[in-house]
């Protein structure tokens, strides 16, 4: 029989309330703030983070999870009875939290070569950040209860990395310049001339897909994006906002008014923020392209 345990990483941004009925577990990353070290989702809430973002001195910086507290978390699992691990982290493009999983299962079965036929640990490469992979992983969390396997639950998984698009729109750029992670930031020039970048992310590469001109034409630009892209309007959709709820409302209402159905809206966390900034608003859905 399988017993299916789910690890990801503080970046997923899912809501404590699904990371404790489900069970799932998270690694936290280490954050850096004016000379002091925390973890995200550890040492504050996403709510909390907002405010010292704001007021840190300089741009906080993050750092990879290491190997040894994924197999920490696989050891535990493997001495609770799980015979099935999947563990799920943010886009191996930008960021080594994936090599740090990778190197991390190597480690647990060369210091347990017993559990060799006993456990299967899968790391997955969501390709992607977010809400684009903690809403996935909820979803897969939901199929175990549904006595679902673990081959279909990774080709679930498979199908929404493989088609899962986040439109990401920007209203200052700053930070995302300066982290250098959003590598098409780098590249924008327009804030002189009200220019503001959706960003979309896909398959792990960024890319500005449009430069809108003026704020208050942002969300339903997003908004058009989506409804060209998407496979239908029961395509699974989820918003997300930075410091500003009031952006996220504005487009979830859009989305909301259009499908005729409630969508889940979340808060982005700090690992993301720190590279994307506060002011900003996006989503993820499942389009018609595959990888």
């Amino acid at each position: 029989m399988e017993k299916i345990k789910f690890i990801t990483d503080s970046p997923s941004d899912i809501p404590d309330k699904d990371l404790q009925r489900y069970n799932i577990e998270m690694a936290h990353v280490p954050i850096t703030i004016d000379g002091e070290s925390y973890f995200e989702r550890k040492s504050f809430t996403i709510q909390e983070f907002h405010k010292i973002l704001a007021e840190a001195k300089e741009i906080p910086t993050t750092s990879r999870i290491l190997p040894h507290d994924f197999q920490e978390r696989y050891a535990r699992a493997y001495n609770e009875g799980y015979n099935i691990i999947i563990c799920v982290t943010l886009n191996a493009r930008g960021s080594a939290i994936n090599a740090s999983a990778h190197e991390a299962k190597q480690a647990f079965f060369e210091e347990n070569p017993d559990a060799a036929g006993k456990i299967e640990i899968h790391v997955v490469d969501s390709a992607t950040y977010s809400i684009a992979y903690g809403y996935a992983i909820v979803q897969a969390a939901k199929m175990v209860d549904d006595g679902r396997s673990a081959k279909e639950i990774l080709s679930y998984l498979s199908d929404w990395f493989g088609s899962v698009d986040v439109y990401l729109g920007c209203y200052n750029l700053t930070y995302a310049k300066r982290s250098g992670r959003i590598t098409a930031a780098a590249a924008f020039v327009g804030d002189m001339l009200g220019l503001r970048p959706i960003i979309l992310m896909r398959d792990g590469t960024t890319n500005i897909m449009e430069k809108v001109r003026g704020e208050q034409n942002l969300i339903p630009r997003i908004f058009e994006h989506y409804k060209k892209n998407r496979i239908s309007r029961d395509t699974p959709v989820v918003v997300a906002y930075g410091s500003n709820k009031e952006y996220g409302r504005r487009l979830r209402a859009m989305i909301e008014e259009d499908i005729g159905r409630a969508v889940p809206m979340h808060p982005i966390g700090a690992a993301i923020l720190i590279n994307s900034g506060p002011d900003m608003v996006g989503m993820a859905c499942m389009t018609k392209r595959k990888k």
